[in-house]
């Protein structure tokens, strides 16, 4: 069915959830003298879970969410910061 309407995607209260497994992850990253920022980017483009730290069970965390998912928490996070 094709449609001109302009369709709605809400993520809903995933979003808690991301948020919070992305802050976790950053966490145990610096702990271990890892610069987040350059991990996660290194995570996305790749898909190479190598890149995110096993302390603290981050790397697990970091793989229940999908790659999409942490991209959509990391944009609306950092929209939301701009308004």
């Amino acid at each position: 069915m094709v449609t001109d309407e302009t369709m709605m995607f809400r993520f809903g209260a995933e979003e808690n959830k991301a948020e919070h497994i992305i802050r976790h992850a950053c966490k145990a990253m610096e702990e271990k003298g890892y610069n987040p920022i350059n991990q996660l980017v290194g995570y996305l483009l790749s898909g190479d879970p190598a890149y995110v730290t096993s302390h603290k069970d981050a790397r697990n965390q970091i793989r229940s969410l999908e790659r999409d998912e942490i991209l959509e928490e990391l944009v609306r996070s950092y929209l939301e910061k701009g308004e």
